[in-house]
């Protein structure tokens, strides 16, 4: 008699590096490491407390963590213009305007974002941290990550978020007198407002399928005129001589 018991699905790889990572972390930074995501075998995402921001780095760092790869920031308030991708041909469709904070969720509209690596042993982690919104300043990583400075600067030029400790936050990209922060959700792209997103085009439709002749004009012509030709001298008399050698 066959056993068609079906075996229990197998349980998922644990992910002891990253799992010890936490825990770590935990213990240097308490009831400041607020949320982690941890994907076993794949990523690990950790949100930190806005007060401890610098100290989240200096821990990082004395864990090995000594590659920084990049510092940002994210807007999660919906655009109140809309995507720009939308076809302007078509009624608007509605979209909620609530905020929504991602992986490790948050309390703000801004949130702060990094990555650092440790090469050695091959793993990394995405830091987040909330950005508050009645005084959005953070504290600087420059003094720890040499390679945020410019990341901050930046990010204080495209978002408005000021970085205390910072030796220098002068814009990088837009005049000094410019107003406002690009990145912003709520700061008006007013070449798209004009013009369309480059991805939405007119596109002509084909024109319709024509009967297409098997033979161009100018062959049907040709072989017109060879069939009048050969006609005519069929209808001509002959009048050469009998021996002619012309026959």
């Amino acid at each position: 008699m066959t056993d068609t018991t079906e075996a229990e699905p197998q349980a998922l790889p644990g992910d002891g590096l990253r799992e010890g990572l936490v825990d770590e972390l935990r213990r240097r930074l308490g009831e400041a490491l607020v949320a982690t995501e941890l994907r076993p075998n794949d990523d690990l995402w950790v949100r930190i407390d806005t007060a401890s921001w610098r100290e989240a780095g200096e821990a990082l760092a004395a864990m090995g963590f000594e590659y920084f790869c990049y510092l940002s920031a994210i807007d999660w308030m919906p655009s109140p213009y809309g995507r720009g991708e939308d076809d302007p041909t078509e009624p608007p469709p509605e979209r909620t305007t609530e905020v929504v904070q991602g992986v490790t969720g948050g309390a703000t509209r801004f949130q702060l974002l990094a990555r650092v690596t440790d090469t050695r042993r091959h793993v990394g982690i995405t830091l987040k941290s909330d950005v508050p919104d009645d005084d959005p300043t953070m504290p600087s990583w420059s003094a720890v990550y040499a390679g945020a400075n410019w990341h901050e600067r930046e990010t204080h030029e495209m978002f408005g978020i000021g970085f205390a400790g910072h030796p220098d936050l002068r814009n990088m990209y837009l005049p000094t007198e410019f107003e406002g922060y690009p990145l912003r959700k709520d700061f008006p792209l007013l070449a798209r407002m004009v013009k369309p997103w480059p991805g939405i085009v007119d596109v002509e439709p084909m024109p319709a399928d024509e009967a297409v002749p098997t033979e161009s004009p100018d062959v049907e012509h040709a072989e017109t005129d060879s069939t009048a030709v050969a006609a005519a001298a069929a209808a001509e008399p002959d009048t050469s001589e009998p021996g002619d050698a012309s026959t």
